[in-house]
């Protein structure tokens, strides 16, 4: 157990440095927006920076499936949960990174809700058969609320719409490996190459994931990572719970203490994200860069 828990650890803080990598050039690089989507994709590849960032992220999420296969869900989620205070740190520290009180509120509520439904998870639940049809509904029904928040132009601008996107992405991403291991399951008999080939979930689940990669990409662009990254995991997280319960057949744990945590935990990720997105505090630009020694230089007057 205690190697399942080393290799969680090692998980989180290699997923997080990754993320770190990738917000380190969002400045630099361009955003992947209307017809300059695959340019701007392609130019990030081409960037060493950003392109060890998602090798980083891979080996991360290899680690995760690891320590998955050895160790209880619980212990896992509360340590992948604590990827966000991480980030939250290193933003803080080495990106120079602040934010208003209103936002530290729900920064600190985002994290307490994934604590809250991490812990929740400790009393397992029971799961039925995936609803196919359950499934796509749910799916065209986030896709669908995700892009409303692009309506709005103060959203969309400072990156919150973005973020939303990503983490209902990575989130459905997350459903749709769910149902790929049920279709696995249920067809032993054929070979694993044809299985991978005919299984509709394998192609939804790389969209899915890729698009969340793409929009919090783009969140970092427009957004401080000490915003878009709680954001967008809080959602990621939610949205295999909601998923859980209408596509496969999943409750609320019986006892009443870890249900009445998990309903606790949706609420407070609700109210957090509605304090970030709605912040219009304008004194949140990163530190300025501290002065060589102690001397100030002051700005060249135009010439």
């Amino acid at each position: 157990m205690a190697l399942y828990f080393i290799l969680a650890v090692l998980a989180s803080t290699l997923l997080t440095g990754g993320l770190l990598m990738m917000k380190t050039r969002a400045d630099a690089l361009p955003a992947a927006t209307g017809a300059r989507m695959l340019s701007a994709i392609l130019a990030w590849i081409r960037d060493p920076m950003w392109l060890g960032g998602l090798l980083v992220q891979t080996a991360g999420y290899s680690l995760y499936i690891a320590a998955l296969s050895g160790a209880p869900v619980s212990i896992v989620s509360v340590m992948m949960q604590g990827g966000i205070a991480l980030f939250v740190v290193f933003a803080v520290v080495i990106l120079g990174e602040r934010a208003a009180p209103r936002e530290w509120a729900g920064i600190c509520a985002i994290i307490a809700g994934m604590l809250l439904l991490a812990l929740s998870l400790a009393a397992g639940q029971a799961q039925g058969a995936l609803d196919e049809r359950a499934l796509l509904a749910l799916s065209a029904a986030l896709v669908a609320l995700s892009l409303m928040p692009m309506c709005a132009p103060r959203l969309k601008h400072n990156g919150a719409a973005a973020a939303i996107f990503s983490g209902v992405a990575f989130g459905l991403g997350a459903l749709y490996t769910k149902a790929l291991t049920v279709d696995f399951l249920a067809r032993p008999a054929i070979a694993l190459a044809l299985r991978v080939a005919t299984d509709p979930y394998v192609y939804y689940a790389v969209i899915a994931n890729i698009a969340g990669i793409v929009m919090l990409q783009n969140s970092f662009h427009a957004a401080r990572g000490i915003i878009a990254m709680p954001l967008s995991s809080a959602l990621s997280n939610l949205v295999p719970i909601v998923g859980g319960i209408i596509a496969f057949g999943e409750r609320l744990p019986p006892q009443p203490v870890p249900a009445v945590m998990r309903i606790a935990s949706f609420a407070l990720t609700i109210a957090a994200a509605t304090l970030i997105a709605g912040s219009r505090d304008a004194a949140v630009s990163p530190r300025p860069p501290r002065a060589l020694g102690a001397v100030i230089v002051p700005p060249r007057p135009d010439l």
